[in-house]
Formats: C-alpha cells, structure tokens, sequence
C-alpha cells in the first residue's frame, strides 16, 4: 500500500468515509424530525376512536422509523468497515513517516463515527420510550371507551374521567414549560450576578489601586455637602428676615 497507490487508497477512503458521514447527518436530522413529530401527530390520530383506525406499530410514522433505522444502522456499519481500513493501512509498512498524521485523520472520523452513533441510539430510545408511553395511554383510552360504549349508567363519570386525564396531561406539559423557563431564568440570573461581582471587583481593584483619586473623590463629596448646607442655611435666614419684614 505505499507509495502513490497507497496514497490514492488512503484517498479513496477518505472519501467513501466523507461521503457515509453525510448521508449520516442528513438521515439523523430527518429521524430525528420523525421522532419529534411524533407525539403531537399521536396526539391527532387519538380524536379517530372508530374500530378502522390502523394499529400503531402499522401506521406509517413507525414504518418510516423502523426503515430510517434500519439504513441508518446499514450506513453506520459501512462507515465502521471503512475506518476498519484506515486503521489497517495506517499500520501498514511504508507509512511510519506520516503516520502521525494519519493517525490524527483516523481519530477525527473515528469520533464523528462515535457522535454520530451515541445520536442515533439517544433518538433511538426516546422515540421508543415516547412509542411505550402512547401504547400504553393508548391502551387506557381504548379501555376507556370500551366500558363507556358498553355501560350507559356511568357515560357522564367517563366524560368526566377522560375530561380529567386530558386535563392531566395539560398541566403537565404547561409543568414543563415553565420548568424549563425557570431554569433558564436561573442561569441568566447567574450569570448576571457574576457580571455584577466582576464589576465591583474591578472598583474596588481600581479604588485600592489608586487611593489619591479615592481621597479627592471624597473630598469633593464632603465639599459638595458642606456647600448644601451653607446654601441652606442663606436661604433660611433670608426666608426668616422676609417674613420679620412683612410682618413688621
């Protein structure tokens, strides 16, 4: 491998690794617009309670996730393959004069190889931890309106009851937004707070730093009161003779 042809190998793999790790960031920024997306289209499906409404693992957001997962995990395991070769010429003969460069080029796709993957598998999991929770909700309202459809003497305690849970489940997102601005209040308040130490810090820095123009500032403060009162007093004493005169 080394030499020219070693050197358009290397090349050549480089590429095939560039060209996997973009088709890897478009499809992990559509899947995990999917994964978003579905809760709130969950959420429209649950106002269709006919007896034709398709199951969930058959409808078509999950078949969009299970083929995006499926080619995501096929790229993965090509760009493993490739960085599995670049290892393998790295440690080839004939490449011990730039193999610390190669060895750095290796590292930088092997941890975008390792984003790439820890991304996947997060929106992985949550998108089925978000499926687990809806089935499950799902399952109660489906029960829900089975008992419902098949007693009339407690309709008006089921209204209630699913008026309740919906109301639950409100409360509980409206929890979560203000919990997240709270925090984020929190962390401007923080650091706010730090600028604010800083600033005083630098004050008094430059007040010790600097003690004669501490002392003139002082003193012209101690000038300035000193000549409110004398002006106060003028005043005072030619408001008193006015009004001896005038009542003279």
């Amino acid at each position: 491998m080394a030499g020219i042809g070693g050197s358009n190998y290397w090349e050549d793999l480089r590429k095939q690794a560039r060209q996997l790790e973009n088709e890897l960031d478009l499809k992990l920024v559509s899947f995990s617009k999917l994964c978003t997306s579905y809760s709130s289209s969950r959420d429209g499906r649950r106002g269709d309670t006919s007896d034709t409404t398709p199951l969930l693992n058959n409808s078509t957001q999950d078949r969009m996730f299970d083929t995006m997962s499926v080619e995501i995990e096929q790229l993965l395991s090509k760009l493993t393959g490739v960085n599995d070769k670049m290892a393998e010429y790295t440690n080839a003969s004939g490449t011990t004069s730039i193999n610390a460069a190669l060895m750095h080029t290796l590292q930088r796709h092997r941890d975008i190889l390792q984003d790439y993957t820890h991304e996947f598998h997060k929106t992985k999991g949550n998108f089925l931890a978000i499926r687990e929770r809806e089935d499950l909700l799902g399952s109660v309202r489906k029960d829900i309106e089975t008992y419902k459809s098949g007693s009339g003497v407690n309709n008006r305690r089921t209204e209630l009851f699913l008026k309740e849970h919906d109301h639950l489940r409100n409360s509980d997102r409206v929890m979560d937004d203000t919990i997240s601005i709270a925090m984020a209040t929190k962390e401007n308040m923080t650091s706010q707070r730090g600028y604010l130490k800083s600033i005083q810090s630098r004050v008094n820095t430059l007040a010790n730093r600097f003690p004669t123009i501490n002392n003139l500032i002082q003193r012209i403060n101690l000038r300035k009161r000193r000549d409110s009162l004398i002006l106060g007093a003028v005043v005072g004493v030619c408001t008193i003779l006015l009004l001896l005169y005038a009542f003279h």
